[in-house]
């Protein structure tokens, strides 16, 4: 089995961070969103990844190939922003025919056993979860355990199984298929290849589908979103109770603190996460993210994201402070 992961997102909403880090590099609860995707195809036993890259593809490389050697990768190139079902279909040359694949999105964390939704009974199986508007979503029909429909941001307000970016497909040869005929039939929606659209061609082509449950997903495609994700995957780790560290600091659980993190005078948490490297001096900070080489200096944060070798000092409430800035309030 193999897993294709597509990270060529801009991320236009998470900006100004993403105008120098790709969005599946950005740290949540004391690592990449891409660290955490990556982490749960290993623990189903899948080391061989076709990432679809786009928008600053190097540093992606460069993370996964130092921080995951024990994986194999294979890289496509999205040269143009044309939709994620444009993007999956550009990993065909690295499978063959008889290979299971795993999708992920790579701008989504999961919490559950991936394990439940590799079914061998079906084609394939979807992973989904109930919302109260499916406006922005792909959905599901279902007839028993089968889909038998799939419509991409219906326009209905009630109830329905929404598809939240995972997807494992046995007939890899029919989804590849599917995908051709979608993009030469220039089967779009809203101007884009929605892989929605190529999972429809599947069915009408006679694919037996399921769906699966996660306990869980967060999309990390916004500021908040962002530190919505951090606070939960910090409250499920969790790390002890509030306690007095060096030079003065007291840190108050859940906090996730990175290697040659400097810490002196502060209070630290409820639900930071601090990056390696990140100088915090005279300042409380909770609710935040505090990213890579950061200077934190007198400064008062909740709900704030500050980017790789950013400099904060003086005293502020909420801020989201890109990389390499500097931002000095004097009274």
């Amino acid at each position: 089995m193999k897993a294709i992961i597509p990270v060529a997102g801009k991320g236009t909403r998470l900006r100004p961070h993403t105008f120098t880090l790709p969005k599946a590099l950005l740290h949540v609860a004391g690592k990449p969103i891409l660290g955490h995707i990556l982490d749960q195809v290993k623990e189903v036993g899948i080391t061989d990844v076709v990432l679809v890259l786009g928008y600053l593809g190097n540093k992606i490389k460069e993370y996964v190939e130092s921080d995951y050697p024990d994986m194999n990768f294979a890289y496509a190139n999205q040269e143009h922003s044309l939709g994620p079902g444009h993007a999956i279909s550009l990993a065909e040359p690295f499978l063959t025919e008889e290979d299971e694949v795993l999708i992920i999105f790579g701008d989504t964390i999961f919490v559950g056993d991936l394990n439940q939704g590799l079914n061998k009974k079906f084609d394939g199986s979807i992973a989904v979860k109930r919302v109260e508007d499916p406006r922005r979503f792909g959905i599901v029909e279902m007839k028993g355990h089968k889909i038998v429909s799939v419509i991409e941001k219906p326009d209905i307000l009630e109830p329905r199984d929404a598809m939240i970016g995972m997807y494992f497909i046995r007939n890899s040869k029919l989804l590849f298929e599917s995908l051709k005929e979608m993009i030469k039939s220039k089967r779009q929606s809203k101007g884009e290849f929605y892989f929605t659209d190529a999972l429809a061609i599947m069915i009408e082509k006679g694919a037996n589908l399921t769906t699966f449950e996660m306990e869980g997903w967060f999309d990390c495609g916004k500021p908040e979103t962002l530190l919505m994700t951090n606070r939960y995957l910090l409250d499920a780790k969790g790390n002890g109770v509030t306690r007095v560290v060096n030079e003065n600091t007291i840190i108050i659980p859940p906090v996730f603190v990175g290697k040659n993190v400097e810490m002196k005078n502060s209070i630290i948490g409820p639900h930071v996460s601090i990056a390696d490297g990140a100088k915090i001096d005279y300042s409380i900070i909770k609710d935040s993210i505090i990213n890579k080489n950061a200077v934190i200096k007198k400064a008062q944060l909740n709900e704030s994201l500050i980017g790789e070798n950013a400099t904060v000092e003086s005293r502020l409430e909420k801020l989201n402070v890109g990389d390499n800035s500097e931002i000095n309030f004097t009274s």
